[in-house]
C-alpha cells in the first residue's frame, strides 16, 4: 500500500486533532497514559499540540535547520486544566500547522531528522503522529479506538521507514540488533486487501517489502489492532491478533523498535 498524498495528509491533521481533541471532553487530565506511563492526559494533549506548532514553524519558516522547540510561539499549552480550553489550543495548533504545509505544498525544502527533508515528510509524520497519540488518548479515557484503514496501513509502513533510518544512521543502539540472517516477520491485516508487510533480517540490518510469504513468524488480525500492537500500543495477542510462529522473535523486534 503506497503512501498517501499530500493533500489527503493535510486533512487527517485535522482530523485526527479534532477527534484527540474530542477525548478531552469532561476528561480528568491528571489521569496517567497507561500507554505512556510517564505522562498524563494533559501531557499527552501539549506534546501532540507543541508537535504541531515546531512542525508548522519549521515549514514556515522554510527553515534549514533545526528549530529549538522554545522558539515556538506557544508551545507550551495553555494555563490552568480546563479541558475545553487545552482541546481549543490543540485544535488550533493543528489548523496553523496545516495552514503552512497548504501554503508550501509538498516539495518545500525544510529540515527534518529524517531521510527526506520537505514539507512532505512533516505532513506525513504530523499525521502519523496524531493518530497514535489519539489512540493513546482512548486508552487513557476508556473509550473506543477505530483507525481509517488507509492512515492506519501508512502508519505502519513509515514506522518501519523509522526504523530502517534510524537503524542505517545508529541513532537507536536498540535498533542496531534488528539483524540475524534467516528470520522473518509477517504482518497481515485480514480485514485490509494489500495490507501485509514482510520484514526479512540480515546479515547487515533488515529490509522490508509489501508481500504475502511464509515467515519465521507471523502478526495477523485486523489492521487497527494490528497497527496498535506494531506501535508497542497492545500486546500482540489482545484485541483478536493471532501469532503463528516464533513468538520470541516477534518480542525481539518490538522490544527494539523504538524511537524518540
Amino acid at each position: 500500500m503506497t503512501v498517501l498524498p499530500y493533500a489527503r495528509y493535510c486533512d487527517e491533521i485535522l482530523v485526527q486533532t479534532a477527534l484527540l481533541a474530542s477525548l478531552l471532553d469532561g476528561a480528568d487530565l491528571a489521569a496517567q497514559v497507561p500507554t505512556c506511563p510517564d505522562w498524563t492526559l494533559r501531557d499527552l494533549a501539549v506534546h501532540v499540540g507543541g508537535a504541531h506548532r515546531w512542525a508548522g514553524e519549521i515549514v514556515r519558516r522554510r527553515a534549514t535547520e533545526e528549530i529549538s522547540a522554545k522558539e515556538v510561539p506557544g508551545a507550551e499549552g495553555p494555563e490552568g486544566d480546563d479541558p475545553a480550553a487545552l482541546a481549543a489550543w490543540l485544535n488550533r495548533g493543528a489548523e496553523e500547522s496545516v495552514r503552512a504545509l497548504r501554503e508550501a505544498g509538498p516539495d518545500a525544502g525544510v529540515w527534518a531528522w529524517g531521510w527526506e527533508r520537505s514539507s512532505s515528510f512533516w505532513a506525513r509524520r504530523m499525521t502519523h503522529e496524531t493518530l497514535v497519540h489519539r489512540a493513546d488518548a482512548a486508552f487513557a479515557t476508556g473509550r473506543a479506538f477505530e483507525a481509517d484503514p488507509e492512515p492506519a496501513a501508512d502508519t505502519i509502513t513509515e514506522w518501519l521507514q523509522i526504523m530502517s533510518f534510524v537503524q542505517s544512521t545508529g541513532y537507536v543502539p536498540e535498533a542496531a540488533e534488528l539483524r540475524g540472517p534467516g528470520r522473518s516477520l509477517h504482518l497481515h491485516a485480514t480485514d485490509v486487501p494489500g495490507a501485509e508487510w514482510l520484514v526479512e533480517l540480515g546479515e547487515d540490518g533488515f529490509t522490508w517489502r509489501h508481500a504475502h510469504a511464509k515467515a519465521t513468524v507471523a502478526l495477523r488480525g485486523p489492521l487497527t489492532e494490528l497497527m496498535l500492537a506494531f506501535n508497542r500500543r497492545q500486546k500482540p495477542d489482545e484485541g483478536g491478533l493471532e501469532v503463528l510462529g516464533d513468538r520470541e522473535l516477534l518480542d525481539f523486534w518490538l522490544e527494539r523498535s523504538s524511537f524518540g
